[in-house]
Order: structure tokens, then sequence, then C-alpha cells
């Protein structure tokens, strides 16, 4: 079984360690110490990141799309073919690239630092492990 420091946590969790610190001192996840450095076990983890994405749905209105991965950021950089463009958005450490046509570029309004959401939908994923 795969365990976490707090600070590896809160990286895989898109917070901050103080965050996810005072996330475990509520204790919304367990933790236990090794040494001085505190750990959380995987399953307690992702269990976790399960609830925790759910809590974020039920507190916003749901998104009238399909797609169920979402990576809200900013957008930090558009090129503009002819015909086709490129759109690269920061959503928290992710870079999320997206290829897609100028027109449909031009009527989002799409330009570096536009807030933006990439969604994702594919029959391919690919998981590498951590």
């Amino acid at each position: 079984m795969e365990s976490y420091t707090i600070g590896r946590a809160a990286r895989l969790l898109g917070v901050s360690v103080d965050t996810a610190r005072r996330w475990a001192d509520a204790e919304r996840f367990p933790t236990r110490r090794e040494g001085a450095r505190r750990m959380v076990d995987g399953p307690d983890l992702a269990a976790f990141c399960v609830e925790a994405a759910k809590e974020g749905a039920e507190g916003g209105e749901a998104p009238y799309t399909s797609a169920r991965n979402a990576f809200p950021g900013i957008v930090t950089g558009v090129k503009l073919g002819t015909v086709d463009a490129q759109v690269e958005i920061q959503a928290g450490p992710h870079r999320v690239v997206s290829l897609l046509t100028r027109e449909a570029v031009e009527e989002l309004g799409l330009e570096v630092g536009s807030r933006a959401t990439a969604r994702v939908k594919s029959t391919s994923v690919f998981i590498d492990r951590g």
C-alpha cells in the first residue's frame, strides 16, 4: 500500500499544504506519524478525493455537459493558423493543450489571460504511475 506525506497529498488534491493540514486536523481524512512526518495511506486519500469532488459538484451549478473531467484554468497561450488553432490552459498544476478550429477560438473570445475550462472526454486515457 502506498502512503503519501501531507505535502504530496496536497499536490495531488490541488491545494496548499496548509489546507491539507487543516483538513487532516479536522479529521476529514486519517493520518499517522512516521517519525516527524505525517502520512496518509493511499486508499484513505483516494476515498477523500472522491468525497471532496462530490462536495465540490454539489456546491455549484451542474455543468451542461456529459464530460466529467473538467480542468478550470487560465489561457496561457493561443496560436492561430489559417484554419486551426492551439490553445494552452494552465489548470492548477496541469497544462492542457487543445487543438481546435480558429473559428471556435474567435467565437469563444479566447486570448491569453481569459478564464477557460478544458473538458476532456476520450475513449483513450493513459495513466502513468506517479
